[in-house]
């Protein structure tokens, strides 16, 4: 049988395997690192949907450079041990970018593993030690902690002009650094820390930590950690009949933290960039709106939509560049001024943090709705 037969019979073979349509090209791999379980699971089934919604959006299209997108998710529970696990099960698929993961624990862990394999992760973590190790392949969708204490600051002595300001963060890099970062900033500004005080996450009963703060008559408690505890301690500050204001850092901005306070979340202020709905991009709107229609509820958070704009600059990087190369890739989002976000117009700097974020000052009330108390929208 002549090697010209056997080529033919090769190629008919395979045009009757895929149903008689020629061979498509490989699909463009984009992972999803996040918490799709545990204790912060609404945050990463968020990040999971908005990925896989505007990979569908794409595809529907026609893909990126006339290929599929395909996604490939990992559970990394939120924790550092898991998301080292998904970032070397991810670098063995071979996915050319990571949108994820949630927790700066969880980023952190994962961080050194992609960048070894030159894959571009993005993330919402906001730890400062994400941009200190000098990644070319970080690319931070939330701006960082230093960022955040600066606003704090200003809001906790010159805005509200509170006296007796106290502390509490978890022991996680991401609230450390937080809190570490606020109280250093709240003494520049000449504000008076009356107590900085540690909680383990998740241990439920906070009591004991709240009855010594009480004790210091704050009036206000400033809260690192994440919403999961920020509700609990907020329903436990009102149960010891703690005065103080509650103002928490960004990770309490959870539709999750009301329905854990109670009707005690009336009142707590929360500190982030605009929530999804107080966004006025046309393109954050239609995205919810997507979002809705495609899964039958709002998104959890504003990272829903910073997540959605890290996979969006990846695909623009990819269509502009004509390539899936990460080098190239990487090279474009350093040297791009100004990227069109749903979450607004920014850049990443050399370090890959993000730059030109806007932060407020959310209200909850009791049935845990947001409302911005600074500062006031413009109408």
């Amino acid at each position: 049988m002549s090697r010209k037969f056997l080529l033919g019979a090769a190629a008919a073979a395979a045009f009757v395997a895929t149903g008689g349509v020629a061979m498509a090209a490989p699909p463009i791999l984009i992972g999803v690192q996040a918490p799709i379980t545990g204790t912060y699971a609404d945050e990463g089934q968020g990040i999971q949907k908005a990925v896989q919604l505007l990979a569908d959006e794409q595809n529907a299209k026609g893909g990126l450079l006339g290929r599929k997108i395909e996604v490939k998710a990992c559970d990394d529970e939120g924790t550092a041990s898991q998301a080292a696990i998904c970032a070397r099960q991810l670098v063995d698929a071979h996915v050319v970018a990571v949108i994820g993961s949630y927790t700066s624990g969880a980023a952190l862990a994962a961080e050194p593993i992609y960048a070894r394999a030159n894959v571009l992760q993005s993330s919402d973590g906001t730890s400062n030690q994400l941009l200190e190790r000098g990644y070319q392949t970080w690319f931070g969708n939330a701006p960082p902690n230093s960022a955040e204490a600066v606003f704090t600051a200003n809001y906790l002595v010159n805005v509200r002009h509170f006296k007796r300001i106290a502390v509490l963060t978890d022991h996680s890099s991401f609230a450390t650094g937080l809190a570490d970062e606020v109280e250093k900033d709240v003494k520049a500004v000449h504000g008076n820390v009356v107590d900085k005080a540690f909680i383990n996450a998740g241990s439920q009963n906070f009591t004991p930590v709240l009855t010594q703060i009480k004790s210091l008559n704050p009036d206000v408690l400033y809260f690192s950690g994440y919403y999961s505890d920020g509700g609990l301690i907020r329903a436990q500050m009102q149960q010891l009949g703690m005065k103080a204001v509650f103002v928490g850092g960004d990770a309490n901005q959870n539709v999750s933290f009301g329905k854990i306070a109670g009707s005690a979340a009336a009142g707590s202020v929360i500190l982030n960039v605009p929530a999804p709905q107080d966004l006025p991009y046309p393109a954050a709107k239609q995205f919810v709106a997507a979002y809705k229609a495609k899964y039958g509820a709002l998104p959890p958070s504003v990272y829903t939509l910073t997540n959605a704009d890290g996979m969006r600059a990846i695909m623009q990087a990819i269509a502009e560049t004509k390539s899936t190369d990460p080098k190239k890739l990487e090279g474009y989002l350093h040297h791009l001024k100004s990227f069109q976000g749903l979450t607004g117009t920014f850049a990443w700097n050399a370090r890959g943090e993000r730059t030109g974020s806007p932060f407020v000052a959310f209200e909850v009330d009791a049935q845990g709705n947001y409302s911005i108390l600074y500062p006031k929208p413009a109408h």
